[in-house]
């Protein structure tokens, strides 16, 4: 992969294992801050956190153009001017895709895996995002009088939905504009079930699969990961283990977070082991 843009982040932690998290479509970065506090402990010296905010997501550059390549080289270039590595990388759906991405290319930068929520396959199209982008495509930007006025406005009957949509909401000088590259993903689900953001660009053959340990965490009441995607998971990552979390949704870690953060403390602290 060439080196690519550099994006930006948030730190968490001043010691330990150098851990990378990387957010789901229309999150950021800082959507991990209570992951990472946990994980880092009560005195910063556990794990040293970086919250990465994917390319066209939080104040990261936007592309002309998706790519989980490009979005995993410029993860890659980012990483790497921080420390060499090599780092543990947790990925939560969008970003679980590019952390997989990242480790099968990348395979010296990434010592230890971890992928919530999603599997290495299309998932068709991006039909369950269509309503999200259309909401925030149908705001009235210009008309926006404060954040009190985009919340009355802003269609998705879901609290928590809207409230995690409208962290994308950034006032721009006396307007408003999306932080999220909101017009690069609707060309994306308009293309259906050509959508690339639904689908994984690595088969299995395609490349050597990733030798390291993988943690493939599933949310109990998601529909994201089945039991028929164990397979293609194990062809591309052999060492993988699956904690499936009763209970959780798709986003497993706001639902769980206290289970999330004791499952990657055992990740990070686990000895070295070799294929």
């Amino acid at each position: 992969m060439s080196a690519a843009a550099a994006l930006n982040t948030l730190s968490v932690g001043t010691a330990g294992p150098r851990v990378a998290f990387l957010h789901g479509l229309f999150g950021q970065g800082r959507n991990w801050s209570t992951i990472a506090k946990g994980l880092a402990g009560p005195d910063g010296d556990r794990a040293r956190c970086t919250l990465v905010d994917l390319p066209d997501h939080g104040r990261s550059p936007w592309s002309e153009e998706f790519s989980f390549e490009a979005y995993a080289a410029s993860v890659a270039s980012t990483l790497r001017a921080i420390d060499p590595g090599p780092w543990v990388v947790v990925g939560h759906s969008l970003g679980g895709k590019t952390a997989m991405v990242l480790a099968l290319h990348e395979p010296d930068l990434v010592s230890r895996l971890v992928v919530v929520d999603i599997a290495p396959k299309s998932y068709g199209s991006l039909e369950r995002f269509e309503g999200y982008i259309s909401e925030m495509q149908a705001l009235p930007l210009s008309e926006l009088t404060d954040r009190a006025d985009a919340e009355a406005r802003f269609a998705e009957p879901d609290p928590g939905v809207k409230s995690f949509l409208l962290q994308n909401l950034r006032r721009d000088g006396a307007g408003w504009r999306w932080q999220a590259n909101v017009e690069l993903f609707a060309a994306d689900a308009a293309r259906g079930t050509d959508s690339v953001i639904a689908a994984f660009p690595v088969a299995p053959g395609d490349v050597e699969p990733y030798a390291g340990p993988v943690l493939w965490v599933a949310g109990g009441e998601s529909g994201y990961i089945r039991p028929e995607d164990a397979e293609g998971m194990r062809a591309l990552f052999p060492r993988v283990r699956l904690l499936t979390v009763k209970g959780a949704s798709h986003w497993v870690h706001t639902d769980s977070p206290e289970i999330v953060v004791e499952a990657l403390r055992r990740v990070i602290t686990a000895p070295p082991t070799t294929p």
